[in-house]
């Protein structure tokens, strides 16, 4: 596998791992064919999961080579994570307070954004899980862009782990568009749709970031540190918080600690 996808253009590596995540945002949503409703207990532990998974893809597979590549530049090896990483977090806090969107536990009173209220439910609550798939996108894209570029903390089987990890974490926000969808009365497959689209900007961001790195090699270890910051604004604003709000804090905890460990063996192991 690693052999075929080796011969494929940065573009082309970037865009089929992101096919691969929108698929299991799909495979999380098509969830709704089989059941109204899923075990609560069950959402907050993959919610926690997803938290972990992507906690450790913004250490390992982003902020980690993002520090590496900076060692001999012009800046201290700190400066270009620190400053990719405020910023990462800077735009999702404003997109957060721009996009209408609406968290899947809550109701419409608490739709964030500007003018929600005009929006339909379904469309705030794709948009709400949109924005968490933006910065994974574009950390698949730059870490495919990172291995074209030719260094040397940059793999490509590393970037195919980062793609794997965050395809995993893609599952349960299938599931949290269209299952709530589907108790309001929507039809199977109009809630399938509308949860598999959320994953669609996926393979957008990651073009956009592969493109971004590819042509602008200097500015690598900024957009790397940009993806961690914004990745993990979204855990700690919404994913830890949704996991912990239904009164499964232990066990969400317990799976965001093993989702953090799976995705630091498959980081590791592939490095």
């Amino acid at each position: 596998m690693i052999d075929f996808i080796s011969t494929l253009s940065p573009v082309m590596q970037a865009l089929l791992a992101t096919l691969f995540t929108w698929g299991m945002t799909a495979i999380g949503a098509a969830l709704v064919f089989t059941t109204k409703e899923i075990n609560q207990k069950v959402m907050d532990g993959m919610l926690g999961s997803a938290g972990g998974i992507m906690i450790a893809a913004s250490f390992w597979s982003l902020l980690s080579p993002a520090i590496e590549m900076s060692e001999g530049g012009p800046f201290p090896a700190w400066f270009p994570a620190a400053v990719g990483f405020l910023l990462g977090g800077f735009f999702l806090w404003a997109a957060d307070k721009i996009i209408p969107h609406l968290h899947p536990s809550s109701n419409l009173d608490h739709a964030e954004g500007i003018h929600p209220k005009s929006k339909r439910r379904s469309t705030l609550l794709v948009f709400a899980i949109t924005l968490h798939n933006i910065p994974e996108g574009l950390a698949i894209g730059v870490a495919f862009g990172a291995v074209a570029a030719g260094f040397p903390s940059a793999s490509l089987a590393a970037a195919i782990a980062l793609a794997i990890g965050i395809g995993i974490q893609n599952l349960p926000e299938g599931t949290a568009v269209s299952m709530p969808l589907r108790r309001e009365g929507m039809s199977r497959r109009k809630s399938f749709m509308y949860g598999q689209f959320s994953g669609m900007v996926e393979p957008i961001a990651a073009v956009i970031g592969v493109l971004a790195v590819t042509f602008m090699t200097p500015i690598l270890p900024f957009a790397l540190a940009f993806a961690a910051g914004a990745m993990i604004f979204v855990v700690v604003e919404e994913v830890i918080p949704g996991s912990q709000e239904n009164g499964n804090g232990d066990l969400a905890t317990v799976c965001l600690m093993l989702g953090f460990t799976v995705m630091m063996i498959l980081d590791v192991a592939f490095s």
